[in-house]
């Protein structure tokens, strides 16, 4: 999604973390290593590009001397990258970010005769207490992430008896959602029943998952339904609690399976499979909407 940029929207002294994706998401900055004697764990080898780009990174502050780049990860087909504003500016973060997309574009051109960047980027303040450190953290975790899900499918098969946000769980997915720094809860009353304010509902924390985050809800009522099928149809990152359990040799049908394969889609389980058709009692929703705020403060 592009986003526009008002003046209003590039305060002093914010934080934000930037995410730019590759167009047509081709592996073109790295190839992605496994740990060796110099590297204790999964890495981006750069290519001639990946280097050109972290060159355009590292040139942003001679452009804009106001502000500061942090940190940033490169992956094969996206980057994830931190910068600080130290001052009041007379610019938006747009600015910045398609600056530093031209110098990318212009080196891809020269390496690749194409382009770099899909339209737009995506942007995160990062305003609370500890977020900054959990983001670098999160972004520097990139290639292991990515390395265990590509040679240890094992990993995403169904598990038993995991341990999630205290309780013992059976899980299936892609389990690094849970290491996810930005996890919302989507809970929506019963009273959410008119198709205006489920439209709403349902536009607001799309809004969310564009920016980036996980959406978490056990889907119980209408509302809660509609907006994580909106959220799932769009491919954003979910993560799903179920009432039943999981067998051993569960799997997900359909395009689930393939959310499933693609890292987009968790599902929790924390109680046993039962082959019984029951409606699901009070107390249960209470649980598993408690569980699942519990998971949204994970990090």
């Amino acid at each position: 999604m592009k986003r526009r940029y008002g003046l209003h929207d590039y305060h002093s002294r914010c934080i934000y973390m930037v995410t730019l994706v590759v167009e047509g998401r081709r592996p073109v900055l790295g190839d992605l290593c496994g740990p060796d004697e110099q590297h204790p764990k999964p890495w981006l080898r750069l290519n001639e590009l990946g280097h050109r780009v972290l060159q355009c990174w590292h040139d942003i502050p001679s452009h804009y001397p106001e502000v500061r780049t942090m940190d940033i990860q490169l992956m094969p087909d996206h980057l994830h990258a931190i910068l600080f504003v130290t001052t009041q500016v007379p610019y938006h973060l747009g600015m910045v970010v398609n600056g530093f997309k031209k110098g990318c574009n212009d080196a891809s051109r020269e390496l690749l005769g194409t382009t770099l960047w899909e339209r737009g980027y995506h942007d995160r303040i990062l305003t609370g207490e500890g977020q900054l450190v959990t983001m670098v953290r999160y972004i520097h975790d990139n290639p292991r992430r990515l390395w265990t899900k590509r040679y240890h499918p094992e990993f995403f098969t169904v598990q038993q008896e995991v341990e999630v946000a205290g309780k013992t769980v059976a899980m299936a997915g892609n389990r690094f959602l849970l290491d996810h720094p930005y996890k919302v809860v989507v809970q929506c009353s019963r009273r959410i029943n008119t198709e205006e304010a489920i439209a709403k509902e349902v536009e607001r924390y799309m809004n969310m998952a564009r920016d980036g985050a996980v959406l978490v809800s056990p889907s119980i009522s209408p509302c809660e339904k509609r907006v994580m099928r909106a959220a799932f149809e769009a491919g954003m990152n979910e993560i799903v609690l179920l009432e039943n359990g999981l067998t051993p040799m569960w799997k997900p049908g359909g395009a689930q399976f393939d959310a499933c394969a693609r890292g987009k889609l968790l599902f929790i389980a924390p109680w046993p499979y039962h082959s019984e058709r029951k409606k699901i009692t009070q107390a249960q929703c209470w649980q598993l909407n408690a569980l699942a705020r519990d998971i949204a403060t994970l990090t």
